[in-house]
């Protein structure tokens, strides 16, 4: 049994090895910091929106290595995302790995991680800008209206505070005495989308992966859990992202997934693998 489990594990190319032992590391060092000191390693290493005042470019890099770990609401552990980032690198990574090699791997998976980053922080500003506006025409020409347009558009559960101080001013939406508490409330939105804002996850660079097995083996068939039946990469890839822009679009309440992250780890990963396609490799 004990051959048989070296083996096995052994037979995981290095790469992929390596990051899989780096990730869950990290998770766990991260329960126990969180647990013991109460210390998150999320506000140091996680990637924050550029104009944060703890923003740092080595974040574009040490984000990947970090996965959501205890919900914020519950205190309760959180497992499933680190645990299907590690499950497609481990089912996915070690296929391409093998068939790129163990350094083109390596920049596949940075390149797709860092184009991920890249396309969030584009969508961020874009969404920010908007905020800023809103806000800004908000607090020259404060209303009930423009204040709840904030509300509805960029806060996807609003605190009981913020819920019962909109139903008291939408019986009095004239009252000014409302104005200075709302333009708090405003300012303190903007803040938790520029300053507290945090992504973490191997995501982006999975998907890269999973997008340059669609392009190098494109007639295997795959299966997912709650759809038990095979479909060709070709097609279940491409229709994964699909969703993914949906639900990007879409922005729904309380859905804190960086889907355009995801995205842009499948455009980056797609262009290189293509690019290393057309040049040097053949069709497998």
């Amino acid at each position: 049994m004990n051959n048989f489990g070296r083996s096995r594990f052994g037979a995981i190319p290095p790469v992929v090895k390596n990051l899989l032992i780096i990730n869950i590391a990290i998770y766990f060092l991260c329960i126990f910091l969180w647990v013991f000191f109460q210390k998150d390693l999320h506000k140091v290493f996680g990637l924050f929106y550029f104009k944060s005042s703890s923003f740092r470019p080595d974040q574009f890099i040490t984000h990947m290595f970090f996965h959501a770990y205890i919900n914020p609401y519950t205190n309760r552990l959180i497992i499933f995302h680190i645990l299907f980032n590690m499950f497609g690198l481990w089912m996915f990574g070690r296929v391409i790995e093998t068939v790129l090699g163990g350094k083109k791997f390596f920049i596949l998976f940075f390149v797709s991680g860092l184009g991920a980053a890249l396309i969030h922080t584009l969508v961020q500003y874009i969404q920010i800008s908007g905020l800023m506006q809103s806000a800004d025409l908000f607090i020259s020409t404060p209303s009930y209206d423009s204040f709840k347009f904030i509300i509805d558009k960029y806060i996807g559960s609003p605190s009981a505070y913020v819920l019962s101080f909109m139903d008291k001013w939408f019986y009095q939406p004239d009252n000014s005495a409302f104005f200075n508490e709302a333009k708090s409330i405003v300012a303190s939105i903007v803040n938790l989308h520029v300053d507290e804002s945090i992504t973490v996850g191997a995501s982006g660079a999975v998907f890269g992966i999973l997008a340059a097995f669609a392009l190098l083996f494109p007639n295997v068939e795959l299966m997912i859990i709650f759809f038990p039946v095979p479909i060709k990469a070709k097609y279940l890839i491409p229709g994964y992202a699909i969703l993914e822009l949906l639900f990007g679009v879409a922005n729904f309440k309380g859905d804190n997934i960086a889907h355009f992250a995801h995205l842009g780890g499948a455009l980056f990963g797609l262009m290189l693998i293509a690019v290393w396609k057309k040049s040097q490799f053949k069709s497998y």
